[in-house]
């Protein structure tokens, strides 16, 4: 052994299980969130519990496009081996229906509450009064006013502006320093690099569906080719 083995990382992995989703190893980069003693820098967007099982984010955001149910929520968390941000509405689901879903869903163990762009301040109020677990408020555009919803309660920020999140991001770090910023990172290294230069925390990495993934595995076997023992984004 070497003078620096003791400092190495031991690491295994099951014959089987070596088959997985990496997320890119630049987010490594970034500086984390730490929530309740486990610091978070990638977050897998998904709800599919098969991509979450074979994963090694670092957490799951789990948004989705339809009005959130605990069914779904609590699917998610059994499926996961890792911490959950469960989407709890604020576009079509709005009000105390918000705050029902949140409170359900720290019962069930999520390690935040992600509400979506137009959930109105006071329902944010209300959230941060009857939960215990962060409140993650996405921002779509420059036009949000920041201030108010950290008044409001928002503990984390979740920036989601396709091209411009880089620009939002280093617009809301270089206002408010200390605040938390949860970012997507785009479709790259160097877009995530960009993004994390911007100043985010942590960064929201969406995986290939497991149509795509199923795709270039059935490629590889009319070709011959063994099983890869990684999942290349």
């Amino acid at each position: 052994m070497n003078e620096a083995g003791h400092r190495e990382m031991p690491e295994f992995q099951g014959h089987l299980r070596k088959v997985m989703l990496t997320v890119p190893g630049c987010i490594r980069e970034c500086s984390g969130i730490r929530i309740f003693g486990k610091r978070i820098k990638s977050l897998v967007f998904t709800t599919d519990v098969a991509i979450i099982r074979n994963c090694n984010a670092d957490a799951v955001i789990a948004v989705y496009p339809f009005t959130p149910q605990p069914m779904i929520t609590q699917a998610i968390m059994q499926a996961a081996e890792c911490p959950v941000f469960a989407g709890v509405g604020g576009g079509l689901t709005q009000g105390m229906r918000v705050v029902d879903l949140a409170l359900h869903a720290e019962f069930q163990g999520a390690m935040g509450v992600v509400v979506n762009a137009p959930t109105s301040d006071d329902t944010l109020r209300e959230l941060n009064r009857r939960i215990d677990i962060p409140v993650v408020v996405t921002v779509v555009s420059e036009d949000v006013d920041i201030e108010a919803r950290m008044a409001a309660g928002a503990k984390i920020f979740n920036v989601s502006a396709a091209a411009r999140t880089p620009e939002i991001v280093a617009s809301i770090r270089k206002r408010f320093p200390q605040a938390a910023i949860i970012a997507t990172g785009g479709p790259s290294e160097a877009t995530i690099r960009a993004t994390i230069g911007a100043g985010a925390n942590a960064i929201t990495w969406t995986p290939p569906t497991t149509a795509e993934i199923l795709s270039r595995i059935m490629d590889d076997y009319r070709n011959g080719e063994p099983y890869r023992s990684n999942v290349e984004p």
